[in-house]
């Protein structure tokens, strides 16, 4: 009886230390997110350089990481100022009235004019498709505007975390597998059901960040390429709109360069129509099939209505970290779900 207090008691004690531990990393927890993403991404390099240095796991990890930030940290920083800087832009335009998104929708039903009255038999009133559009731009282009102002004055918040980003990210390149053996022997469960929920963690971390994060800055990057081949504007805007609209399922990027194909053949621009599409169609559309068996095989592929439902939940939920975590979740949720079924139903 006693003995069985005393652990009752441990336990209650550990629960409330863990969670007041927790509160306090609360500050700091985008920073630690996004440097076990870095982690994951780079293991296997740091496993290689662990070899190429002889077992000095330090100086590997360092290397690791200045060739991460070569590759990753600065090419997104440079993206992130570049599309604050391109929306703030678009904001001004539309307020000036240099951009009118409600004439597009004019001049598209101008070169289709079965077009406006399609529209009308579908019941669509135009008039108010164009107000509609027209305040949705407006409404869209506010928010990154007022956003690169927040950006603006936290500059030095900004800062700070992606140094402690950077710092902790070191140390999980260098000790991570010392911390996942000492998180496996923490876990009170037998040694097969640790060795099967780690290594479908691993699996699903890796599918999820791999499959979902590489794949859609690779189809933004190709979008946003085509786009400032061809002249338009914000194309790093865009590749930044096409990079989050590639989770959704069977569409994808193509939310984007679809109309906007579209109103370039409206407007008598057929070369770069026709270029867009052909682009679209075979290069960034053949991306997510190709690029993902690569890195992560079918083996964890979420269902496509999964990783709709999950990435949009993730994202209202937590902001831009949810784009990852939230088909993180999902994917681990499936897994235990499936694991729990073949251990305790045969």
């Amino acid at each position: 009886m006693r003995e069985t207090m005393e652990n009752r008691g441990f336990l209650v004690v550990l629960a409330g230390i863990s969670a007041a531990f927790l509160l306090i990393l609360l500050p700091f927890w985008s920073a630690i997110f996004w440097a076990c993403v870095m982690s994951l991404l780079f293991n296997p390099l740091q496993r290689r350089m662990v070899r190429i240095f002889k077992g000095r796991e330090s100086l590997a990890a360092l290397f690791t990481l200045l060739l991460g930030m070569v590759l990753v940290v600065i090419p997104v920083i440079a993206i992130v100022f570049a599309f604050i800087n391109e929306g703030a832009q678009l904001y001004e335009s539309i307020e000036s009235r240099e951009i009118n998104p409600s004439e597009f929708i004019n001049q598209i039903g101008t070169a289709v004019p079965i077009l406006p009255e399609l529209l009308q038999r579908l019941g669509i009133d135009t008039s108010n498709l164009r107000s509609y559009l027209s305040e949705s731009a407006v409404g869209l282009s506010r928010i990154i505007s007022q956003e690169a102002l927040v950006v603006g004055r936290n500059t030095v918040a900004f800062t700070l975390n992606l140094a402690l980003m950077l710092y902790l990210t070191f140390f999980l390149l260098r000790d991570g597998e010392t911390i996942v053996n000492w998180m496996r022997k923490a876990l009170p469960l037998n040694e097969d059901r640790r060795q099967v929920l780690f290594s479908k963690f691993a699996e699903v971390s890796r599918a999820t960040v791999k499959g979902n994060l590489v794949v859609a800055i690779v189809q933004g990057g190709l979008g946003g390429f085509i786009f400032w081949m061809l002249d338009l504007q914000a194309p790093v805007l865009w590749a930044v709109v096409m990079a989050f609209l590639s989770l959704v399922p069977a569409v994808g990027a193509s939310l984007v360069w679809i109309p906007v194909a579209i109103y370039m053949y409206a407007t008598g621009d057929w070369m770069k129509a026709s270029i867009l599409v052909a682009y679209g169609a075979v290069v960034i559309g053949l991306a997510d099939n190709v690029l993902r068996p690569i890195l992560v095989g079918r083996d964890t592929k979420l269902p496509d209505y999964m990783v709709l439902f999950s990435t949009l939940g993730g994202i209202a939920l937590l902001g831009i970290n949810g784009f990852v975590i939230g088909p993180l979740i999902a994917a681990l949720f499936l897994s235990f779900w499936s694991i729990f079924s073949k251990e305790f139903n045969g």
